[in-house]
């Protein structure tokens, strides 16, 4: 994925802050999708009125945190480990099981939901989520209340994301990485590249397509297409429009696969040739096969979202993320994985920190878009209860029939 530590830039400030105070966000609730979690000790419990409390701390006891995460969301050397985690562990003793166990918002969340509605230890100590899914677990008192006197380089959080809606005063809450959905294709299949969603819709590339499971991306980028500003003021018009040029794809097989992170594999074993895409997974699929394929913004634009670092309430390992943290929020280690991931850091002085690693890196509009590039860049609106229900419903039933 993707980090790049936004400058003072007032345009920039005011893009992350849209995209931090979305309280909705990125994927759809794929139904079914029951979790078990067996086994799991109750390691915080109800305190008979509905609230949760925290489980005990016993960081000092037990040197370890649980981190899930995206895929190809953290740097990764040529022999598969994890350069930054390994420095990390070296430097506190303190040992990371670190797990690729997010290919989507509300899967995940529908794996762990039972188990958190019960202050039950979900198995993790740490996970990275999207806006809009932090937005509801900090709602329904699933998460824990950060110790900022154990994380003093939390100061380096950008002023712009400091504050936000879901999150006053980011007690819960830290972002890990930010970035941009868009479009990429297969290069050689495809020299003459794309410009637009409607590209994706060309007869030559039927049933060769993908686009996201996340519902706010795919139909985002659909709806921007169409001409709709999904930062502004839009209604059900304007989202059916979008739903049934979706369907209509999906329903003639130009849309092959509808997929969370796993759509990666799609385009490698070119089951697809385009798709609907996150920006830093395909620096580093070319990083990892070859440079095969191309990644834009497309001239109506892209979409702009950032994932959250956030405790569950049942971690007994709360001051232990919080070291984690702490030491991600070092502008050299954030300016590291940024050379990695290609995703937008949230770090001040990263990009300062990068261009002592590779000047080339800081001129890397994935990773430090400039006013251009973030002109393209829309955050999805907020929905509320009722749009979201409706809207998600919507996008479900299609995702159900092409399944």
């Amino acid at each position: 994925m993707k980090s790049k530590p936004l400058p003072a830039d007032p345009m920039i400030r005011e893009l992350i802050r849209r995209a931090q105070t979305a309280t909705m966000g990125r994927r759809t609730l794929l139904a079914g999708a029951a979790a078990g979690a067996t086994g799991l000790a109750l390691a915080a419990c109800s305190t008979g009125t509905g609230e949760l409390t925290a489980a005990p701390d016993t960081s000092a006891t037990n040197k370890t945190v649980r981190w899930d995460n995206w895929a190809l969301y953290v740097d990764v050397d040529d022999a598969g480990g994890y350069p930054t985690i390994d420095a990390f562990e070296a430097q506190t003793g303190i040992a990371v099981e670190y797990t690729e166990a997010v290919d989507d918002n509300n899967t995940y969340y529908a794996k762990v939901k039972d188990q958190l509605s019960l202050g039950q230890d979900i198995g993790t100590d740490v996970v990275c989520l999207t806006d809009w899914m932090v937005a509801r677990l900090i709602r329904f008192g699933y998460t824990q209340k950060f110790d900022r006197a154990n994380m003093p380089n939390a100061a380096n959080l950008l002023p712009s994301l400091q504050n936000v809606d879901f999150d006053p005063g980011r007690e819960m809450s830290l972002p890990w990485q930010g970035g941009f959905a868009g479009i990429a294709w297969n290069k050689e299949q495809l020299p003459n590249g794309l410009r637009s969603v409607q590209d994706l819709w060309k007869p030559e590339l039927k049933g060769r397509v993908g686009v996201l499971s996340e519902m706010r991306d795919t139909m985002g980028l659909i709806m921007l297409d169409q001409g709709v500003d999904i930062s502004g003021k839009w209604g059900d018009d304007e989202f059916n429009a979008a739903i049934d040029e979706f369907s209509k794809q999906v329903t003639d097989g130009q849309i092959r696969n509808i997929k969370g992170n796993a759509y990666k594999e799609d385009l490698v074993n070119e089951d697809t040739l385009a798709a609907i895409v996150w920006s830093g997974d395909i620096v580093q699929l070319n990083a990892e096969n070859g440079d095969k394929w191309d990644f834009v913004l497309p001239d109506a634009g892209g979409t702009l979202w950032n994932d959250n670092f956030m405790v569950p309430i049942g971690s007994p390992a709360k001051s232990n993320v919080e070291e984690m943290i702490n030491y991600y929020y070092d502008p050299a280690v954030a300016a590291e994985v940024a050379a990695y991931v290609n995703y937008i850091t949230p770090v001040a002085g990263a990009k300062e920190a990068a261009a002592a690693i590779d000047p080339e890196l800081a001129n890397n509009q994935l990773i430090f878009p400039d006013e251009d590039t973030l002109s393209k860049a829309f955050v999805f609106r907020g929905l509320d209860n009722s749009e979201e229900q409706k809207y998600n419903t919507a996008f479900q039933s299609i995702l159900l029939g092409a399944a």
